[in-house]
């Protein structure tokens, strides 16, 4: 294999790993449970767990690739204590990462189907019904959900073939600086609309009645979940990354800038949303019928919609290839690390497999529209096995890996997260049983609690 490159910047390493963990939940799902929580309150509390939950298995994560100079593929391979299993891990986070993709580039598909029909006024003149039938019209298309799917793909394995400099860090770097500019410009649009300011106290106003009784439980681990989730953290999707900078840096300023972002896309999007919804007095939803239905009604509604609804959309799917293509560099360094692969080859190789294995979530809303497991469809299947397993069990893999004396161990974990400039890991006592009893526990609650969700569904 050829000589492993490096990412040329920092800025290239914080906006790629942003990128990666800056995706489609941080638009469809945080703004709502936000304003359905309490509004300020429960941004609060989200970003402390952010603090306490996720920076420290980012870290960790970052501190792994780092230190090994390899993604998860080979990383505990070269880091693990002689004659110990911690490699068998690899196994684990390819799997997460190729299912991650499986439903992932399909919802990244409709973003860019939306972004093209919106921008070329397929939206026009439609009222609300005909805007609810296109997307039902869409996600009973195969054939064209298929060529959206795979449009995706080639656009990120195109980007992946130009090697990690020339291709992911500048695509990425482009797509995020736009992503922040669109997102300015949303923004500005969405306050400044009449009767914006009902949203923004919806949003943002903290409300403590909303956190107080049996309430407060749901808050909280809706809290948890959000700021667990949001990070990409679990199946090595960001531990890639780390193995491609210098020890210039310290890994927890850098964790904490990654997470930031992520957090600051998170809350903005409800900056657009939130006012928009409520200056054209449309009851803002959750989940895909939030962008796909309730945000192209207002954009119908407003001035200069058939703009702003193409910005908004062009947004999204910077925001969805964003992950696609930190995913994709990572399932194709996979190759070449364990089979020494010449680029070409690993990105055709897996292009075809990642392509192929996209194609059950298509058809699990068409032609198998009738196979369920659980009341749940192929891509609910997929997304509830990579959110509630894989990455919570991979995070819980990361944390006693840093800080187990029969894995990695604290001592060499913190070296190598406090290597460089910058801010330091905590190093006290609390900070060691913090993270050898208490947050372990967390992570299994959270896992468990996924389990108990899907068994207690109304």
């Amino acid at each position: 294999m050829e000589k492993r490159e490096q990412l040329s910047s920092r800025l290239g390493f914080i906006l790629i790993s942003a990128g990666c963990a800056i995706g489609l939940g941080n638009v469809w799902r945080f703004p709502y449970i936000t304003g359905q929580y309490g509004g300020g309150a429960f941004v609060l509390m989200y970003i402390f767990f952010l603090i306490i939950m996720g920076v420290p298995i980012m870290v960790m994560e970052l501190a792994v690739g780092r230190a090994s100079q390899r993604s998860a593929a080979l990383s505990f391979n070269i880091l693990e204590p002689k004659g110990s299993k911690w490699h068998y891990f690899r196994y684990f986070a390819i799997a997460g990462n190729f299912l991650l993709m499986m439903f992932y580039t399909t919802i990244a598909g409709w973003m860019l189907a939306y972004f093209y029909k919106t921008a070329t006024g397929k939206f026009e003149g439609l009222d609300a019904k005909g805007i609810t039938n296109a997307f039902g019209a869409l996600t009973s298309n195969r054939d064209e959900m298929i060529f959206w799917m795979i449009l995706i793909c080639v656009i990120a394995l195109v980007v992946c073939a130009f090697g990690l400099q020339k291709g992911v860090e500048n695509v990425t770097k482009f797509m995020m600086s736009g992503l922040f500019v669109i997102m300015l410009i949303l923004v500005v649009r969405a306050v400044t609309l009449p009767g914006a300011v009902e949203g923004l106290k919806f949003y943002l106003t903290p409300n403590f009645t909303k956190l107080g009784g049996k309430h407060l439980g749901d808050a909280v681990f809706a809290a948890m979940g959000q700021a667990f989730f949001t990070l990409s953290i679990g199946i090595g999707s960001i531990a890639i990354f780390g193995s491609f900078i210098g020890k210039e840096r310290s890994l927890t300023g850098e964790a904490i800038t990654i997470t930031g972002l992520d957090t600051i896309v998170a809350i903005v999007s409800g900056l657009i949303i939130f006012p928009s919804t409520f200056a054209f007095n449309i009851n803002p939803g959750e989940g895909p019928g939030l962008v796909f239905v309730t945000l192209p009604n207002v954009f119908s509604a407003m001035p200069l919609g058939r703009f702003f609804g193409s910005l908004f959309f062009l947004f999204m799917t910077f925001a969805a290839l964003s992950t696609v293509l930190a995913v994709f560099q990572n399932i194709i360094t996979y190759s070449r690390e364990l089979w020494g692969w010449e680029l070409k080859k690993s990105v055709l190789v897996n292009g075809i497999i990642l392509i192929v294995l996209s194609l059950p979530c298509v058809l699990g809303m068409t032609d198998w529209a009738s196979f369920k497991i659980g009341g749940k469809q192929i891509m609910d299947i997929e997304d509830f096995v990579v959110s509630n397993n894989l990455l919570p069990l991979g995070s819980m893999v990361y944390l006693l890996f840093c800080v187990s004396k029969h894995g990695w161990g604290w001592k060499n974990f913190k070296e190598e997260a406090n290597a460089g400039k910058g801010v330091k890991f905590p190093g006290g006592g609390f900070a060691k049983v913090y993270l050898n009893y208490l947050l372990p526990l967390i992570v299994l609650l959270i896992f468990v609690q996924g389990y108990w969700a899907l068994t207690h569904a109304k």
